[in-house]
């Protein structure tokens, strides 16, 4: 569909509406620093009605500048509401540029018709939305789309048959496969979909009701997550039955009928439209920003990375100024023609353990990789083994789970903590690599390849790269779970994925791998009896053996920091 201007013999002259934008959004936006100077004043036009593709009213707020001429049009469709932080982070401040932001909620969120089934809405419901649009006197015909989380999900379901009009998208710390956000390998991600429930059923309802879901989910969180069995045991947490998250929970299969059709993943193998990921690497969903930059390059579509200091929250809050720069220059640059804002390399990532950024032109940079090894004692060498033999065991029991502590979470424990504690439990192992004499750079996916035998045939394994200061402090760099399948007491190999990571061990510094048999609530406990981990009432301890042909893999760095 050709652009037109609004006012033109093409449809009537807009007369833009008195209405100025939420107090609550002008007061959030005067707290926030670091961001460019406005350039228009911002207008407000709120309860729009969309027809959905059904009929179902989707309410729609439309932010605006207030002047003359033609301005490219942002859709940004939440099902956490229309108001704080929604409002002033994507309907005022894109307004405040020069852009239309259409702000709506999706069908049964925020005041919408309809029922909220998750993701199975959302192409086509996009779709009528920009069906309206083309209606619209002021929508000139220039299309783009921003938002995070679940607000990235709505963009990659509209990609499926991007139209005409849509010249740019932004997804930021973004979702494209349900899926891998609440199981991995087959495990539940519990912690995750407790998180996401209480999320997806109260924040569209405002603040004050969100808030006091979220505090009766952390104190009833133990409860909730130890439970026997586990299966229905979320609702005191959640204050009720949540459908949805019923069904999650009992589809741990991705073969499953359940999850066709959930991930729009798929898109971006022949998408031409330009888009730019920002993440974070403590994101919850680093891993999946990852995959669609690589599905994205492959397609040979314009496409660039960002990947800061971040949790999935804090993106969004500390790293807010550096997220909106990001995204206002690749929309200027796409839908006004204004290239000036973008950086010359597709590719920056903050480099933990420094405070610097690098420039690269892809991800991940040219490199090769270094096995590290498990020795007697707990050392991490770099000498092959010469054999198989047992290195080291430990007792798992999920009555008495080994914790999670920080890395990809959605709750404020999130990101690099010292994990000094915890691996003084007797079910953690760890394997130290000598003080450094110079500054290694870990660039890339992380993995491990793990030769294990338990003594039952069930049990999962957590690994983790951690960071161990000359003082002794460990933190967390990056991680990675899966379900064990052995046969009793024989060695069986299994390949981990640790996500991937951008960073320096300084000089002095040691590496180490931390091994245990679950990290729990973030992934649900394994019992240990083969049986559900839902409806699993008994549980038995296992004993796990690690063997020395296991190996943790490093990608090699390139260049200076």
């Amino acid at each position: 569909m050709p652009s037109r201007t609004p006012g033109t013999a093409d449809g009537p002259a807009w007369v833009p509406p008195a209405g100025r934008p939420p107090l609550s959004s002008r007061w959030a936006r005067a707290t926030w620093r670091g961001l460019p100077a406005r350039r228009y004043e911002a207008g407000w036009e709120p309860g729009l009605v969309v027809p959905a593709a059904d009929g179902s009213p989707l309410v729609t707020d439309h932010y605006f500048p207030r002047a003359e001429g033609a301005f490219p049009t942002l859709l940004v469709r939440s099902p956490y509401g229309r108001g704080v932080p929604w409002s002033p982070m994507y309907g005022l401040l894109f307004a405040e540029q020069g852009f239309h932001v259409v702000l709506q909620s999706c069908r049964g969120t925020g005041g919408s018709g309809g029922v909220f089934d998750l993701w199975r809405n959302e192409a086509a419901d996009g779709q009528a939305t920009v069906s309206w649009l083309r209606g619209r006197p002021w929508f000139d015909g220039t299309l783009g789309t921003v938002g995070p989380s679940y607000l990235g999900y709505v963009q990659w379901a509209l990609a499926l048959d991007p139209p005409p009009e849509l010249k740019a998208m932004v997804v930021q710390v973004g979702l494209h496969d349900p899926y891998a956000l609440f199981h991995a390998d087959g495990v539940l991600r519990l912690e995750n979909v407790l998180a996401v429930g209480a999320g997806m059923t109260y924040q569209h309802q405002g603040a004050a009701p969100f808030l006091k879901a979220m505090l009766r989910l952390q104190r009833r969180l133990r409860a909730a997550t130890t439970a026997r069995p586990l299966r229905g045991a979320y609702a005191s947490a959640l204050g009720g039955q949540v459908p949805w998250v019923d069904d999650v929970m009992a589809h741990p299969d991705p073969g499953d009928a359940y999850w066709s059709d959930a991930s729009p993943a798929e898109s971006a193998k022949g998408l031409r439209v330009p888009t730019t990921l920002i993440t974070g690497w403590h994101d919850v969903l680093v891993d999946q920003a990852f995959e669609q930059y690589d599905r994205l390059r492959r397609a040979g579509c314009r496409t660039a990375l960002l990947a800061g200091p971040w949790t999935h929250a804090s993106a969004l809050r500390r790293g807010w100024p550096q997220v909106f720069a990001e995204s206002l220059a690749w929309l200027r640059a796409h839908l006004c023609a204004d290239p000036s804002g973008l950086r010359p390399t597709a590719v920056r990532v903050h480099v933990g353990g420094t405070d610097t950024w690098r420039d690269l032109d892809a991800w991940p940079p040219a490199s090769g990789t270094t096995a590290w090894h498990p020795s007697p004692g707990g050392h991490l060498t770099r000498r092959s083994p010469v054999d198989s033999a047992p290195v080291a065991t430990f007792r798992y029991d999920p009555a008495d789970p080994t914790p999670s502590l920080g890395g990809p979470l959605l709750s404020r424990t999130a990101g690099p903590r010292d994990n000094s504690a915890l691996e003084a439990r007797d079910d953690v192992l760890t394997f130290t690599g000598p003080p450094l004499t110079e500054p290694v750079d870990v660039m890339g996916p992380v993995s491990a390849r793990l030769s294990i035998s338990t003594d039952t045939g069930h049990a999962d394994v957590f690994t983790r790269l951690c960071d161990v200061d000359p003082r002794g402090r460990s933190v967390n760099v990056c991680d990675g779970l899966a379900r064990l399948r052995t046969t009793e007491g024989t060695p069986s190999q299994v390949t981990v994925p640790m996500s991937s990571t951008a960073h320096r061990f300084a000089t002095g510094h040691r590496m180490r791998w931390q091994i245990s048999g679950g990290a729990h609530p973030r992934y649900a406990r394994n019992p240990g009896t083969g049986q559900s981990p839902l409806d699993a009432t008994v549980f038995a301890p296992v004993r796990i053996t690690l063997h020395a042909d296991s190996a943790l893999t490093l990608p090699h760095g390139s260049g200076p920091v």
